[in-house]
């Protein structure tokens, strides 16, 4: 992907950018893999609102990614790369040997009509194969990366995402995760070979606020220009500071930093180094 310069001829494209889509060679997707993405809004099924600024947005259909990549030793082949609304990375549309189609997180680097394969067994170290973390050397950079054997992908989905292997000891691997922190996982659990396609993804600047409504964004209000009684932030004449000790939520509740995990999860213990800051 590139990231393409407009004109200015407004001040909302001014300083926009745009994705340049060249890395596109399909622009409809395969109808055996899609389904109807029913709007949201924020809602829970009560109707009421849980997550504030979601709302409207572009139709769009939801494609059936395979996180699991579990066809094992069955070789697949790229037929297309091709844009997926509901995430920045690239997707593959991939036609295995046994005549199933299947949509893949694209890794960086991988083309249209290069062969992939997923083994539980050690294969070759290539772009876009996916086999156990216990099979992979020090050093190497995986993505689609498995928390627990047979659950399918939870890390290092996103565009431009990245884990390595550090090195497996005992029944765990060391895998430092795209925030930074190093983390233990079992080495039986699967990974993908590479990097996620898409990196340019982050340098794309909005521009204007109709492009948030398009993506299902709605407008988001300052405390600070609310009354006291809708927001804490809330009240005082002109510009002011909060006027409090710390950030508070609508609801009067710590924010902005305050550290959300909780301290007794049993996953904790497999925390070598905590993200830095």
């Amino acid at each position: 992907m590139g990231i393409k310069i407009v004109k200015p001829t407004s001040s909302g494209r001014r300083s926009a950018t745009f994705d340049d889509f060249l890395d596109i060679t399909k622009t409809e997707p395969e109808p055996s893999l899609i389904t109807i993405k029913k709007p949201q809004a924020g809602r829970n099924n009560t109707g009421k609102i849980t997550v504030r600024h979601q709302g409207g947005g572009v139709k769009r259909y939801l494609r059936q990614i395979d996180f699991k990549r579990d066809k094992f030793d069955i070789p697949g082949k790229v037929m297309s790369i091709e844009y997926d609304p509901n995430r920045g990375a690239r997707i593959g549309l991939v036609y295995y040997k046994d005549g199933e189609k299947r949509y893949i997180i694209m890794p960086l680097g991988l083309n249209v009509g290069e062969e992939i394969l997923s083994s539980k067994n050690k294969i070759e170290i290539k772009t876009g194969n996916a086999m156990p973390i216990k099979f992979i050397p020090a050093g190497i950079q995986v993505y689609n990366l498995e928390l627990e054997p047979g659950r399918g992908a939870r890390v290092a989905r996103a565009a431009g995402n990245l884990a390595s292997v550090m090195g497996v000891e005992g029944d765990y691997a060391q895998i430092k995760m795209p925030s930074s922190e190093i983390r233990l996982v079992n080495k039986e659990c699967l990974c993908t070979i590479g990097q996620v396609s898409n990196p340019d993804r982050n340098h794309i600047v909005i521009g204007r606020a109709g492009r948030q409504r398009l993506l299902g964004v709605r407008p988001t209000v300052r405390g600070t220009a609310m009354n006291p009684v809708d927001h804490p932030h809330g009240g005082g004449e002109g510009k002011q500071s909060i006027g409090l000790r710390h950030p508070k939520t609508k609801w009067g509740k710590p924010a902005l930093g305050v550290k959300t995990r909780d301290h007794k999860k049993r996953s904790n213990r497999l925390i070598i180094s905590r993200r830095v800051k």
